[in-house]
């Protein structure tokens, strides 16, 4: 094949090939995909109606679940589709969908981690200017920021990545489109432009990385120095969960794309693959209320409610 406009789909990769394990697939995807439907649109319906919930945040964090909603979205329901109907095909056009929309959302999800790190920074480690450097303008211009630079990478990449010559045919060794698959079917020499690009994004990537860190250490440099049990306590009940979900994204991803090619295999990138695109989305709700009294309550307050309006 000459090249990807010479054909107008792609095989994806299957899970099973008994009509039995496809379906069994389908029903683990399906609920998978509702608990994640379910956690983040409580969080965001919570945030969104509780006013003592209208801070940084909790603002912050409703952009999280919105940008989980959005990848399980991307990846998930099609998977599930192609097991129920015993196909492995997706059209160009929606292969290079989900290539973007993954690429733009987990993009713009590592973007705001970054930005709720420097939210608890600030939090933490000045307390009096809390307010003043947080102020409503500067959260969404953060928010807006973190969309938008995963809106401006995805759009490079994709555009970039759908631009090579394609000559290793239509099979895609995974369950959805994204680049290193895509990358795997060019012709040779031609993915150094997107391997280039790649390489910027990762250094990027690697400098949210380390601020993070520095973040966290100097969090709990000043927490540690606090003399009261329950002050630190508090402050841990803060950063503790944020730092879960960062290292559960981080190393499933760091893992995915930077393990050795000698330990690689269809089966071993297919769960590792699983661990970051599907797993965070459904259990990054859980983390963030298990340990917040806050965000417990206005659950239980939006639950009631629900059950209020259908007796």
């Amino acid at each position: 094949m000459a090249n990807g406009s010479s054909f107008n789909e792609f095989l994806l990769l299957a899970f099973a090939d008994t009509r039995e394990l496809q379906l069994l697939h389908y029903v683990l995807f399906l609920g998978i995909y509702l608990a994640a439907l379910l956690g983040n649109g409580l969080i965001i319906t919570a945030v969104a109606c509780d006013h003592h919930l209208h801070t940084p945040m909790y603002f912050f964090l409703l952009n999280l679940s919105l940008l989980d909603l959005g990848s399980i979205s991307t990846t998930v329901p099609k998977s599930m589709a192609n097991s129920l109907w015993d196909t492995r095909a997706i059209s160009y056009s929606g292969c290079a969908a989900q290539v973007f929309f993954f690429f733009f959302l987990c993009s713009a999800e590592y973007s705001l981690l970054t930005v709720m790190a420097y939210d608890r920074f600030v939090a933490i480690c000045r307390p009096l200017h809390y307010g003043t450097i947080m102020d409503s303008r500067a959260c969404v211009k953060m928010a807006a920021a973190a969309w938008g630079t995963g809106f401006l990478n995805a759009l490079l990449h994709t555009a970039n990545t759908f631009s090579i010559p394609l000559c290793q045919g239509n099979v895609v060794e995974q369950f959805f489109c994204e680049i290193p698959q895509i990358l795997k079917l060019s012709c040779s020499d031609a993915y150094l432009r997107e391997a280039g690009l790649l390489v910027v994004s990762l250094s990027l990537g690697f400098g949210c990385f380390i601020f993070i860190v520095v973040s966290y250490v100097q969090i709990f440099t000043v927490v540690l120095r606090i003399p009261s049990e329950q002050g630190q306590h508090k402050a841990f009940s803060m950063c503790l969960p944020h730092l879960a979900v960062v290292s559960l994204f981080i190393s499933t991803g760091m893992f995915s794309y930077l393990k050795p090619p000698s330990i690689s295999s269809p089966a071993l990138d297919l769960v590792v693959t699983v661990l970051y695109s599907v797993v965070p989305p459904a259990v990054n709700p859980l983390i963030y209320s298990m340990r917040n009294k806050e965000l417990k309550e206005a659950l239980r307050i939006l639950v009631q409610w629900v059950q209020c309006q259908h007796q």
